[in-house]
Parts: structure tokens; sequence; C-alpha cells
């Protein structure tokens, strides 16, 4: 077997224990957070649409020189070459799951790659541990191309990751490290409410929402719906949609504590647990919009609107869908000229707006 078919057969490894693995709920609270990363939270194939377009000329942004890495065992006394490859002048890349996609198109953009090569490539550790990676200075240290067995070099610090915002406490820990942090948005999204397709409650005032989650309300019928109680599940903490949740939704309400079967690990396992049938309409649970439309669709599941407005492109881009929200570009500070930095402004550029509408996101530049 050669080098190639096993990178292969590993990753594979890889995925499908990530993706068991992430789906889990909490047994208890002292669980660390799931570190599978985001591929173990995507259930879509993520490829260019039939109408791609080759965007970007003469991009200065490339991959380094290809190195012998180490052997492989490939037999008895027989061995064979694998390679590494520096990254140039191209960023490391971390992030959040929603930002997988564009990361892979901008591999496609800039390096030419294959789906395959530009997925491989776009290896993300879901937010949290992006912004330890960014903070401290470490590796993303799972991105290859596939095709040619290829690692990326594990030694080259995280330069940019593309995540929604920070958290409090790693806020606290960029202050503890000494590292400011430069955020710049992207691209809009809308934060959003799910519950099973079969329940007739279509829309929620923000003080029903803190409400619910405050432990206030308990059944469907004090807003509207059938006389059920309400399953409010949530994301465990520092997760990207918690942080969201605390800060763009509940401000400053407490949240209730919740039992502990309803803390999910990762977006695709709240999806799954709001979807499921036998719950007849009693969940209900938030996530991202370009989540539930590109990365983990579901035909039992429903958004509910939001003082009576639904998240349509217009109303995030006029502001009046309430949780109108966005993904950063984040580097550290005074890397502006460094690789990162300058990803970054293309990143923000009329190109990069283009690459990025063309991943399927809301460009924060009005095209």
């Amino acid at each position: 077997m050669n080098v190639r078919r096993i990178l292969a057969l590993l990753l594979a490894v890889f995925l499908c224990a990530a993706l068991f693995a992430g789906c889990s709920l909490l047994e208890d609270n002292n669980r660390v957070p799931d570190k599978t990363g985001s591929w173990g939270q995507i259930s879509e194939t993520i490829q260019r649409g039939e109408d791609w377009q080759q965007i970007v000329s003469d991009s200065e942004f490339a991959l380094g020189e290809t190195y012998v890495k180490g052997q492989w065992y490939i037999g008895e006394n027989e061995t064979e070459d694998y390679y590494g490859i520096g990254f140039g002048t191209y960023p490391n890349l971390d992030g959040s799951t929603v930002a997988v996609p564009m990361a892979a198109e901008f591999a496609r953009q800039h390096l030419g790659f294959s789906d395959e090569d530009a997925n491989s490539m776009s290896m993300f550790y879901t937010t949290h541990e992006a912004y330890v990676h960014l903070i401290t200075k470490s590796s993303n240290a799972s991105a290859m191309i596939q095709s040619t067995g290829t690692f990326l070099d594990d030694t080259h610090p995280v330069d940019l990751i593309i995540a929604t915002e920070p958290s409090y406490e790693e806020l606290a820990l960029a202050k503890e490290k000494g590292v400011t942090l430069v955020t710049k948005p992207v691209c809009y999204d809308a934060f959003v409410f799910i519950t099973h397709k079969d329940n007739p409650v279509d829309s929620l005032t923000e003080e029903q929402i803190q409400k619910i989650y405050a432990g206030e309300i308990t059944n469907w019928s004090e807003v509207g719906g059938d006389d059920l109680p309400i399953a409010a599940y949530q994301r465990e903490e520092n997760s990207g949609s918690q942080t969201a949740m605390l800060n763009l939704v509940m401000k400053g309400v407490p949240m209730m504590p919740p039992p502990t079967v309803r803390i999910v690990m990762g977006m695709g396992g709240l999806i799954d647990v709001v979807a499921e049938y036998q719950n007849d309409g009693i969940s209900i649970g938030y996530t991202y919009k370009y989540y539930i439309d590109a990365l983990y669709k579901n035909d039992n599941i429903k958004v509910l609107s939001v003082e009576g407005l639904s998240p349509s492109e217009e109303n995030l881009r006029s502001g009046a869908y309430l949780y109108t929200t966005a993904y950063y570009g984040v580097i550290r500070g005074g890397e502006e000229k460094a690789a990162g930095g300058k990803f970054l402004t293309w990143m923000l550029s009329l190109e990069g707006q283009q690459c990025i509408q063309q991943a399927g996101y809301l460009p924060y530049m009005e095209l």
C-alpha cells in the first residue's frame, strides 16, 4: 500500500471518528468540549457549484517548497518517503465550522486546488480551539493535500482565523498572553432559533426567547403553541453559538442552568435532537442560518421568525432582523503586514468579497 493510500485511509478514519464523537450529548458538566474538529459537524458535501468561476488572477498567496518530512514502513525493510510543504505566503487558517466552505473556496481560487484537496486543507478545529491556536501562536496541525499525501507544515502557527465573535474567556486569554485581537467582519449571517417543523409556533419575541432560556416560560402554550413543555437546548461554553446566545440574545439576562442532557456537543447534535420526530415539537435550539442552509440540513426543523421578521437577506442587510450577526477575519495585532494581515485585507477587497459570495455567504460589501 503506497503512502497516498495510507494517508487517505488515516484521514477517512479521522473524519468518521469525528462524525460520531461530535454529535454526542454531555453526560456531565465536567466533560471537555469536543475537539474532533469541524468536519465532525458537517453532513453535506462541500464542492464548487455548477456556475463556479475563477475569480482570482495573479494571486500573491502561494504555498512554499515541498520537502521530505519522514518515511513510512511499507514492508519488511522497505520504506517510502512522505512529504511536507511550507505555507509560503499563504496563511495558516483555522476557524469556526461555518467558515469551512469559505476556506475551501479560497484554496480553489488561490492554489488551484480540486474540491478534494481544498477540503482536506480546510481542517478547522471549531471556534474556541481556533481562538486558542491564534492567541497562543499554535499550529493547526491537521491540514494536508490529500491527492499528493502532503502534510502542511505542522510547526507554522495559525496566522488568521475565520470565526464568530470571541467569548469573554477567549478575550481574557488574549489579555493574559499579551495579544491584541484585530477582528474585521467579512460577511453577514443570522443567529436563528429552530424548532420541529410540526410546532405551530412560527415567531417569538425577544422577551419570550429570553424568558424561555431563563426558565420563566416553560410551556409552549405561553407563547401561542400547544400545551406541551418546552425543552430548551443549549450549546457548550465557549462554542461560537453559545457566545452569540449570551451576548446577542440574553444581554445579561442569566440563562437557566440546563439539565445536563440538554447541553449538546456540536451543532450537528443540536439540530438532530431538535429535529427528532419523537420530541413532538417540544424542543427549541439555536444555530447560524448558513450552517443549516449549507452544512447540516434537516427537513424536520424550521426557523422561527423573531419579532415577526424572518432572517432574509434584505432583513440582514438592513439590520431589521434582530439577531443579525457576522463572521470575522481575526489576526494578532501587529501582524497587519504579515501573511494573515495581508490575506484579511484581500478578503475585504472586491475580489475577496466576490469569492465569499461564491462560497454561499452574504458578503459584508454590497456587490
